[in-house]
């Protein structure tokens, strides 16, 4: 279901687009946030256009481009999702579960699994903000760019992360020194 709202949110705030043009705007901005291939975006466009929840026009040429538009009926269902009650959502977290596990392993490769993690968070840290930069030269002052608010919690997220594995790495390396110096 999530694909399908990013989709008709992406729609609704681009205006209407090609399944090209919707993936490629999508690639630079909800991708952020809910990953899709091309190749799932293409049938869940032809499942929004089965619903009503767009319309589809051919634009012609040889390729068969077809120009999709949100219908009010997408952007009621879209009204519907943002609002509803949350419902809990299972959570899969690989730095989560590494936390846990990271324990079991010598404190110095411990502390070099979190080095490393934290560099994967510096560098994601980087392309947020080459992000962020890349929006606000693309939009109008005063006004918050689609995906502002996503972008923000990206952003301190990703800096938490990044935080939390220098200091987890911090407490490794000195648990690694300290068993060094026990016979």
């Amino acid at each position: 279901m999530s694909l399908r709202i990013a989709l008709l949110g992406t729609l609704a705030h681009q205006g209407p687009a090609s399944g090209y043009e919707l993936a490629k705007h999508f690639d630079t901005s909800v991708n952020l946030v809910w990953q899709a291939r091309h190749s799932q975006i293409y049938p869940e466009l032809a499942k929004m256009a089965q619903s009503g929840a767009v319309t589809v026009e051919d634009a012609g040429g040889g390729r068969g481009r077809k120009v999709y538009t949100v219908t009010d009926a997408g952007r009621d269902e879209i009204a519907r999702w943002v609002t509803a009650e949350d419902p809990y959502r299972s959570v899969r977290n690989e730095s989560g579960l590494r936390a846990f596990l990271v324990t079991l392993i010598p404190p110095d490769e411990a502390a070099a699994v979190m080095r490393a993690q934290e560099a994967r968070h510096d560098a994601a840290l980087d392309a947020l903000l080459k992000v962020k930069d890349d929006v606000a030269a693309r939009t109008a002052p005063g006004s918050p760019p689609f995906g502002a608010y996503a972008l923000d919690l990206g952003l301190r997220t990703t800096r938490m992360l990044q935080e939390w594995a220098a200091d987890t790495a911090e407490q490794l390396e000195k648990r690694a020194a300290a068993s060094e110096q026990t016979p």
